[in-house]
């Protein structure tokens, strides 16, 4: 197994991990109702998805 030979600096690190960034959710307004939704995915309040009807709600 690998392992390290010398201590990682602590800019080294933290430069590293400068990119461990928390990301806001994406939300698209549903075409039918208007309601926040995440892309690609059945409306929740509506049942829609890409123009018809998918689920009963």
């Amino acid at each position: 197994m690998a392992v390290p030979k010398r201590r990682m600096s602590r800019s080294n690190t933290r430069s590293r991990r400068a990119h461990w960034k928390a990301v806001p959710v994406v939300t698209a307004a549903c075409q039918q109702c208007h309601s926040p939704k995440l892309p690609h995915t059945v409306c929740g309040v509506c049942g829609m998805y890409n123009g018809r009807q998918v689920i009963e709600v």
